[in-house]
């Protein structure tokens, strides 16, 4: 029997774990109150946006996804996941109707800029419970300046399935309302090309029945194998990223920003403010509290490249020696039984940033392969 806490500091409070490895222990997660609320979001089709060279766009609209809770909620810590092609999140029960209509802001905004159509449902983590899965979370914290929810029991995929079976989501009538809050969303990074050979998209889920013991060890040998790629398979470069002008997300960063004006209007403006940006990267001149050296090295620690979510994700520039070991492990659980998994390897990742203020180090980015990434892993997991 759990306990509900309506307390909106309950994820705050939860202690930051620095090392990575520790996560892939059982122990390390606390379970969400009976009360809070968690809501998922996925894009309909998008192998077929993929296909249509389209995942840039797929991954800045699930990351709308987070951007929208996030303002939603004042900026407050709440604990969400980045899938590539969609979201996950939980808020307490206070913050429901905000998310709901963030969530629903969203979906049209999609809609209307990209003609993605987006799925979006809501559940308690009682009613998780109660179908038989449990939710609870842990706090990574790569850096100083950001943290990383990261989730286990089952219940976040549990509640992606029953959305995508249609016996849970929110109501679409299509009609009007206030656009989304995406303050601080951007992509304004290259793509990061591979140093090691690929970069590899990874995907790893329990099977049905299997303990989290069971799990844990196998997840534990695949950050061991990883371990032997540079840098631990880290796809930002420790210098940081190239930032190019004009950038390769100017369009879509105006279908972020261009509210009530015309697309290409913002798309000048924003030609404009880039044009400073790529200035002060390129000279390295300070702004004000704005430091490009400063601000491209933390990049690479802030970075959210591998997670727990009910699974394990990651996306690694590896050698061939590095994925052979991976895979080895993984073929392995697979064949055991344990686990079921998918890989797709591609020559770049790309980046989707949140950064509530650029002099500050609570900057964050979202990770992906920049050729269908975790998308397609996931389409690729066996059994």
């Amino acid at each position: 029997m759990y306990l509900k806490q309506s307390d909106q500091k309950y994820y705050e409070n939860l202690p930051r774990v620095a090392d990575f490895n520790r996560l892939a222990e059982p122990a390390g997660y606390v379970p969400l109150p009976d009360d809070w609320i968690v809501g998922v979001a996925d894009i309909v089709g998008s192998t077929r946006e993929i296909e249509r060279g389209r995942y840039k766009t797929v991954n800045m609209v699930g990351a709308a996804v987070i951007s929208a809770q996030l303002n939603a909620a004042g900026l407050a810590r709440l604990p969400y996941v980045f899938g590539g092609d969609g979201a996950g999140f939980a808020v307490w029960p206070e913050q429901r109707g905000a998310a709901e209509k963030a969530l629903d802001a969203v979906r049209r905004w999609a809609r209307r800029e990209f003609d993605i159509s987006l799925r979006v449902a809501t559940v308690t983590v009682g009613d998780i419970r109660a179908a038989g899965h449990d939710i609870r979370v842990a706090r990574f914290a790569p850096s100083e300046g950001v943290d990383y929810a990261m989730f286990s029991g089952g219940g976040v995929a549990w509640a992606e399935a029953q959305m995508k079976a249609g016996a849970i989501g929110l109501p679409d009538d299509a009609g009007t309302g206030d656009d989304p809050d995406l303050t601080g969303l951007s992509c304004r990074w290259s793509n990061l090309g591979a140093e090691n050979g690929a970069i590899l998209s990874l995907v790893m889920e329990p099977r049905d029945g299997v303990s989290e013991r069971a799990f844990s060890k196998v997840a534990r040998s695949v950050l061991k194998a990883a371990d032997g790629a540079g840098r631990g398979g880290h796809p930002v470069p420790s210098k940081g990223p190239d930032f190019r002008f004009p950038p390769v997300g100017l369009t879509l960063e105006a279908h972020v920003s261009h509210g009530k004006r015309p697309l290409w209007m913002q798309k000048l403006v924003l030609l404009g403010g880039n044009f400073m940006i790529w200035a002060l990267f390129r000279s390295n001149m300070r702004l004000g509290n704005f430091s490009p050296e400063r601000y491209r090295a933390e990049v690479g620690p802030n970075a959210d490249f591998r997670k727990f979510d009910d699974g394990l994700k990651m996306t690694l520039d590896c050698d061939g020696e590095t994925q052979a070991r991976i895979e080895r492990v993984l073929r392995r659980a697979e064949e055991r039984g344990v686990i079921r998994y998918g890989l797709h390897a591609q020559d770049e990742a790309l980046m989707t940033c949140l950064v509530p203020s650029a002099s500050e180090n609570t900057h964050m980015h979202f990770v992906d392969g920049a050729a269908g990434g975790y998308a397609r892993a996931a389409a690729q997991l066996l059994g």
